[in-house]
């Protein structure tokens, strides 16, 4: 997902000369990944929760960004539904692992 949203930034920027928007999809979209390394250097479970919870929300943040992308013309459909799958696919992923983790920590 990550390398799909860097690729799709520096295209928006070089091919439509569009900065604010690419940059906020770039952020949120590599955010996905890096909090999810730093969950797994967590020191504690609330620590890896925490974390997961920002991966989660940014997720969610990047399928907002996708969609005004290609709902303002500037992202082509086909770019858009493979990212947004992807995007999408990272968000059940991570709002499981969280579920679960958070059952885990009521116990």
């Amino acid at each position: 997902l990550a390398v799909g949203i860097v690729s799709t930034s520096r295209r928006l920027t070089e091919e439509k000369r569009e900065y604010v928007l690419s940059k906020q999809l770039l952020r949120s979209g590599t955010s996905i990944g890096a909090n999810i390394a730093e969950a797994n250097g967590g020191i504690s479970k609330a620590d890896f929760s925490a974390k997961l919870s920002i991966s989660y929300k940014e997720s969610l943040e990047t399928k907002y960004w996708l969609d005004l992308l290609k709902e303002t013309g500037l992202l082509d459909a086909e770019t858009h539904g493979a990212l947004h799958r992807d995007a999408d696919e990272v968000s059940r992923i991570l709002y499981s692992i969280l579920r679960t983790t958070r059952i885990q920590q009521q116990q």
